[in-house]
């Protein structure tokens, strides 16, 4: 879906049901990625990815601080996703990586030749998932997830990453606040993430 037709099909909640929503000003966009204590504590020395971070294998990123708490369970879902990093890029990386994307799963209108060639010259994979709530139940719009194969993992270590921080305190009092079922309150601790146009089709 390009990102200038985002708006064609609306949710129940008004929002388009595929949309950009992140944290960004005019040089950088902040997404987020869980590691665990010897990656986050060596990206946090370095002020960029170093060992033991991989740069042979596909690494996600993810716009939306919700999703990325969903997926690491606040930092308590395992010893590999205990540590949750804000990275804030280039916007030009991170435009890069859409306009040189293809979705994860299969072109339908493609056939399977199409398609392995389509994605075996694609260095970036593109996932649409539902966005979730402080509960994380699933929400009627989703939210973007950008997987970095090894050209662009090159590209986000050495050109891209501008700032690393550590927002594990962050996911914890979340989680102590949701668990004690004070939502209001952690609602007006969530970063204020705003719909983001990217200047390419994605």
């Amino acid at each position: 879906m390009g990102a200038g037709h985002a708006a064609a099909a609306q949710t129940a909640s008004g929002l388009p049901y595929r949309q950009i929503r992140a944290v960004y000003d005019d040089a950088t966009i902040r997404v987020y990625q869980a590691f665990n204590d010897q990656i986050a504590d060596a990206a946090l020395a370095a002020g960029r990815f170093v060992e033991p971070f991989s740069r042979s294998r596909m690494t996600w990123i993810k716009p939306s601080f919700r999703w990325m708490m969903y997926r690491a369970g606040w930092g308590y879902k395992d010893d590999n996703q205990r540590r949750i990093l804000a990275i804030d890029i280039r916007r030009e990386g991170f435009e890069w990586a859409l306009a040189n994307s293809c979705p994860s799963h299969p072109d339908p209108a493609m056939t399977p030749e199409q398609w392995q060639r389509h994605r075996d010259a694609t260095p970036v994979r593109i996932q649409w998932d539902p966005e979730r709530n402080l509960n994380f139940h699933p929400l009627d719009h989703r939210s973007i997830q950008i997987g970095l194969g090894r050209p662009a993992v090159l590209r986000y270590v050495e050109q891209w990453t501008q700032r690393i921080e550590d927002i594990t305190p962050l996911a914890h009092r979340l989680h102590d606040l949701v668990q004690a079922r004070q939502l209001d309150e952690a609602a007006a601790l969530l970063p204020a993430e705003r719909p983001y146009a990217p200047q390419v089709e994605v």
